[in-house]
């Protein structure tokens, strides 16, 4: 029986076939290009916590990263909402999933303890919210645990031009010498201000000139994040 290709029958058979063929064929793909992302998103990682210590920088290739962590990093833990230390793998935690799901008393906080060339830094990942979606970064301490080592930061809708200019180096420059506790040693974090507390402040950096809603939420970020640290790092001291 012939079959009337002019039929709407026919149309909608058609349709429906290449609906079903190429839906498998886009399904087998990012199964198959799944381990892939996996792998790229484990050394983006890596990478951005070595950028922290200066161990590289935007323009390193992602695949070094892996090596270099192995290198440089020589403890991992994980630390619950009040700074206690629990059990848990720190880098199969993922801060931006559980800053979006979980409440704050819920979440797990890693902790990347580094050396480099004699000296020790811990490196902590954070996330926040920005002007039109979420900010993350990492900020690395010096062994006193108070002084900043290297910060990095990046986005992922904020306007460029504008708030987009937290991943820029002339932003991240800042926070290097910077102290999260003052004399007293009480905890003050360091704030993202329009003119930033001026030269002699060690306790702010300047914000991004029309980018003052992303530079309030990095500073609330850094602020929270750090502030779940504070009585590990009393204890390390003590």
């Amino acid at each position: 029986m012939a079959i009337n290709k002019d039929s709407n029958g026919f149309t909608f058979g058609f349709a429906a076939i290449m609906v079903i063929v190429v839906g498998a064929v886009l399904s087998i793909t990012a199964i198959s290009l799944k381990p892939r992302q996996k792998e790229n998103m484990r050394q983006e990682k890596m990478k951005n916590i070595m950028m922290a210590i200066g161990a590289m920088d935007r323009s390193s290739n992602m695949a070094e990263a892996p090596a270099l962590f192995d290198k440089y990093v020589k403890e991992q833990v994980v630390v619950n909402a009040s700074g206690e230390v629990i059990e848990g793998n720190a880098f199969e935690v993922d801060v931006r999933k559980e800053y979006k799901s979980l409440p704050f008393e819920e979440r797990n906080y890693p902790l990347y303890i580094c050396e480099k060339e004699g000296e020790t830094y811990y490196v902590v990942p954070m996330v926040g919210t920005g002007l039109w979606g979420p900010v993350w970064g990492f900020i690395a301490l010096e062994g006193d645990m108070n002084t900043v080592y290297g910060a990095n930061f990046d986005h992922k809708t904020e306007t460029p031009g504008l708030g987009a200019e937290i991943n820029t180096a002339s932003f991240q420059s800042q926070f290097p010498g910077e102290n999260i506790f003052d004399e007293s040693g009480k905890f003050v974090s360091i704030d993202v201000l329009k003119g930033g507390g001026g030269d002699a402040s060690k306790h702010a950096v300047d914000g991004i000139t029309g980018g003052t809603i992303t530079s309030v939420g990095v500073g609330e970020m850094i602020k929270r994040t750090l502030g779940v640290y504070v009585p590990y790092f009393q204890n390390k001291k003590a």
